[in-house]
Formats: C-alpha cells, sequence, structure tokens
C-alpha cells in the first residue's frame, strides 16, 4: 500500500502523468481538489486495531473515475470495472470514502472546501457505474 507522508502540506501532490492527464481529460473532469488533507483509517489483523494517518493527496473526479492520488502514486482509483467494495457517505462537512471490507477496509476522508453533497453525488455516481 502507497504511504502518504503527513505535515507536508507545502508539497505539490496534483501531478499526473501525461497519459492520466490526458485520460481525465478525456473522460472530462467533474471535480478535482489538489493538495489536501486526507484522513486515512486502516483496519488491522481479527482485533479491532486500525492505524490513523493524516496523508496530504489529491482527488480526481470524472464521470467514470475516482482518482485519489500523490503524483503518480495512486492511493486507490475507482472505476466501472473495480473488484474491490466501494462506498461513499457524508459525516458533516467531510466526505468518507470506504474500500474494502473487514480486515482489508480502509476509509479516505477529506473535507472539500465548497459542496460536500456535490462531491458524495458525484463519488457515488461513480461507484454505482
Amino acid at each position: 500500500m502507497l504511504a502518504f507522508g503527513a505535515g507536508q502540506c507545502a508539497q505539490d501532490t496534483s501531478r499526473l502523468t501525461p497519459e492520466q492527464e490526458a485520460r481525465f481529460q478525456g473522460e472530462g473532469i467533474v471535480r478535482r481538489a489538489d493538495n489536501i488533507v486526507f484522513h486515512y483509517t486502516r483496519e488491522h489483523g481479527y482485533r479491532r486495531e486500525e492505524t490513523r494517518e493524516n496523508r496530504v493527496a489529491s482527488i480526481v473526479v470524472t464521470p467514470r473515475t475516482v482518482l485519489i492520488h500523490k503524483n503518480a502514486k495512486i492511493g486507490i482509483e475507482i472505476t466501472g470495472s473495480s473488484r474491490r467494495a466501494y462506498d461513499v457517505h457524508r459525516r458533516g462537512t467531510r466526505v468518507l470514502i470506504h474500500a474494502g471490507t473487514g480486515r482489508s477496509g480502509e476509509v479516505w476522508s477529506f473535507e472539500p472546501a465548497t459542496d460536500a453533497d456535490g462531491w458524495t453525488r458525484d463519488i457515488r455516481a461513480v461507484i454505482r457505474g
């Protein structure tokens, strides 16, 4: 799993590969937020142990893809062909993206500058295909 560094807010995480940039431009970018702090939580083992970290990353949402990334490194990528279980919901002003289930479950949550409802709706549309 990719580890994003915490405490590096001055770092630019928005750079995509030319191929990724072309793909997302072709799909039509609906939402994009760069260099934001994600609260990342991952469950471990059979006990209720979890790891929590703040990770600075960027997010791109198109009608077909949700990508959380740190430059060319991918945290999660959701597409219509994704086999992993995904869900999204709001908690106050935060958007929570759940990836996987059980011991492989993780949550990426962030607070968009505006329109948490819209972000949630657009991410849900990708998940539901």
